[in-house]
């Protein structure tokens, strides 16, 4: 996690030669062997008026975050100290104060995505500092932008004698102003995470079926779904949202995993529990091709699938395998109970077929799952590859994928979001685009109010954790110096401990 919306920065004015009012510079750079930053100080006049002319308005703002900081400076504390205990939800708010997870596969567009959330969290949370402060009267020195190591960050710098003039309360509304904007932009975040949905409603229908926004070369569905593709059902139950389509793949997954320990074998046969059927007319039986058994396995000819009876059919008794085309096979009529279901009416399933058709199940091996999946094509172009046309089908296709679910579920990008119309301004992929930028800057702006909370050095909880001490009037000075170094220890020591748990023990986490 890169350490980005560090503390404010005080400096003694004498520190800057040649700094004055008139003298200025708009910018400067400067880098050793493991730093380097750029300051910039063309917004100082500009912040600094703002900050005068609403200074009340600005104050009350600020002092509404002064509690929040405190508040959020406790309770990052506690959190740290929960690590030590064995309920696996202090291992979640550990893992949470680094904004990510770290078994999460990152691609370049996450990369992307949050380099831009970082640079957008880190400008609002240097802007929260310098406008308070400038509410205080006071000026700041420059902005930075740094890269500490292969750590990005930035900072705002004020004259160190004008801060240590302030009151304990006021400087408390300086140093926690940087968390307190950041909140406020999760907050902003998430509302238009939740009104999205409405803002689009004029291009776009939501929560109806998936997009496929992209579909990598590597995806085990690459050529067989297409950017632009709209998935209508999984195993012939729909799904709205990607979550939901996650879920389902994951009950599939396990359903499929039970079926194939129930399974048994007998004196070289296999008998299948009752599973996924579809009933097959003996006319297409008795056309097909006998599987071999190689090894204790059904082999067929080129593109084919073994099929078995299942056990509740009537006609069970026939053990002999046949091989038929799947493609054919799924456009019949379903039987047997291991289809999921929405309703209790549903679940009724049997194997019970038409006369002169017979139950039967596709052969499958431990850890492989059968699965249906049903797609529509949006244009003409597309419509026309399933050999159907355009302006007289719905253009729904129906192929079936043998594997791991679970991969193939995360293998491709979907979307809650389908556009109204063929033609539109904005794009497919426009609601994804903005839907993963703001949950990226919402995770990215929570992961700045966490770090900053910290009671360590170097960030934001040191200042106000200093200025917090100042209000216990009963410890002298060098006491209230020993409390802060020792609690400062005390807070970094736990927070690199919360780190290596994080990162480098592996704890289970949530993925955002």
């Amino acid at each position: 996690m890169e350490i980005s919306g560090r503390r404010v920065r005080r400096f003694r004015r004498d520190q800057f030669a040649g700094d004055d009012d008139t003298s200025i510079l708009r910018h400067n750079e400067s880098s050793s062997c493991c730093y380097c930053d750029f300051k910039i100080s063309l917004f100082n006049e500009p912040i600094y008026r703002l900050g005068r002319r609403f200074s009340v308005v600005l104050k009350l703002w600020f002092s509404i975050g002064l509690g929040f900081g405190i508040a959020s400076l406790i309770l990052v504390t506690i959190f740290l100290l929960l690590q030590f205990h064995t309920n696996p939800f202090s291992n979640l708010l550990a893992s949470s104060l680094f904004g990510f997870n770290p078994s999460m596969r990152l691609s370049f567009s996450s990369i992307v995505y949050v380099l831009v959330s970082t640079v957008i969290t880190v400008s609002v949370h240097e802007l929260g500092h310098a406008l308070a402060a400038a509410s205080e009267g006071i000026q700041m020195e420059y902005i930075a932008v740094f890269v500490a190591a292969v750590f990005p960050g930035g900072l705002v710098a004020f004259d160190n004698d004008v801060l240590e003039s302030l009151p304990s309360f006021n400087a408390l509304r300086v140093y926690c102003a940087g968390i307190w904007h950041n909140a406020v932009l999760c907050v902003l975040c998430a509302f238009g995470l939740f009104l999205l949905p409405v803002m689009l409603s004029p291009f776009y229908k939501h929560g109806e079926s998936l997009t496929v926004v992209d579909v990598p070369s590597v995806s085990p569905l690459f050529g067989y779904l297409s950017p632009g593709d709209v998935i209508m059902s999984l195993d012939g139950i729909r799904v709205h949202k990607p979550s939901e389509w996650l879920e389902l793949a994951a009950i599939l997954e396990k359903q499929s995993s039970e079926t194939s320990n129930a399974s048994l074998y007998l004196g070289g046969s296999r008998r299948f529990h009752h599973g996924k059927g579809y009933c097959v007319p003996m006319s297409v039986i008795e056309e097909g091709f006998k599987a071999k058994m190689v090894e204790n396995r059904f082999v067929c000819p080129g593109d084919l699938t073994a099929f078995l009876p299942v056990p509740c059919s009537n006609a069970a008794s026939r053990e002999d395998s046949v091989c038929l085309d799947a493609k054919d096979i799924v456009k019949l009529n379903k039987c047997g109970d291991g289809w999921v279901t929405t309703s209790d009416t549903d679940n009724k399933s049997d194997c019970v077929c038409s006369q002169g058709e017979l139950c039967l199940h596709a052969v499958q091996s431990p850890g492989v799952s059968w699965t249906e999946i049903t797609y529509k094509k949006t244009s003409s172009q597309d419509c026309s590859s399933l050999g159907v046309d355009f302006n007289t089908s719905n253009c729904l296709g129906t192929f079936v994928f043998v594997g791991d679910l679970i991969a193939m579920s995360h293998s491709v990008y979907l979307t809650a979001y389908q556009p109204r119309w063929l033609i539109n301004f904005f794009g497919k992929s426009f609601p994804d685009i903005l839907e993963k930028s703001l949950t990226c800057t919402f995770h990215v702006s929570l992961a700045l109010v966490l770090l900053n909370s910290l009671p360590v050095y170097y960030l934001d909880g040191e200042s106000i954790l200093e200025s917090s001490l100042q209000y216990f009037t009963w410890l002298s000075p060098r006491k209230k110096k020993k409390a802060l170094q020792l609690c400062l220890i005390v807070g970094s020591l736990l927070s690199l401990l919360a780190f290596f748990r994080v990162f480098l023990i592996g704890l289970p986490l949530s993925r955002w």
